[in-house]
């Protein structure tokens, strides 16, 4: 599996921003996709993620009310919308791909993007 990821860029406290995760070489019927960010210095952490099995999605109590995760099937795009920014500097967005149902950690997910970098809020 393979990733384009892009949209970042730089972005006003409160303003918003939506990411591009265009997908190929996916061929299992159920897959959890999930958009991970990492801050100079800091671990990666799990943003969203949703599963293709029934469309459950999870996101982080910190983005919660203001990220939304969403797909075009059509596209083989999946999308993380980001609005209601707030001051954090700068993280590196990355989409990441893992069979069956999507989690919040990071070290099941065996494919990622080249990441995205978002800068001046998280």
């Amino acid at each position: 599996v393979q990733f384009v990821e892009s949209g970042g860029g730089l972005v006003q406290p409160g303003g918003s921003l939506r990411l591009s995760c265009s997908a190929s070489g996916i061929t299992r019927n159920y897959y959890g996709i999930g958009w991970f960010r990492q801050a100079p210095g800091k671990e990666r952490e799990g943003v969203s993620c949703f599963s293709s099995a029934d469309g459950s999605t999870y996101y982080a109590d910190s983005v919660k009310g203001r990220f939304t995760i969403s797909r075009d099937n059509a596209k083989n795009t999946v999308y993380l919308q980001m609005n209601h920014l707030e001051t954090g500097g700068t993280a590196v967005y990355f989409c990441a791909f893992k069979g069956g149902f999507c989690i919040a950690g990071s070290k099941e997910y065996c494919s990622w993007g080249q990441g995205a970098q978002v800068t001046g809020s998280l």
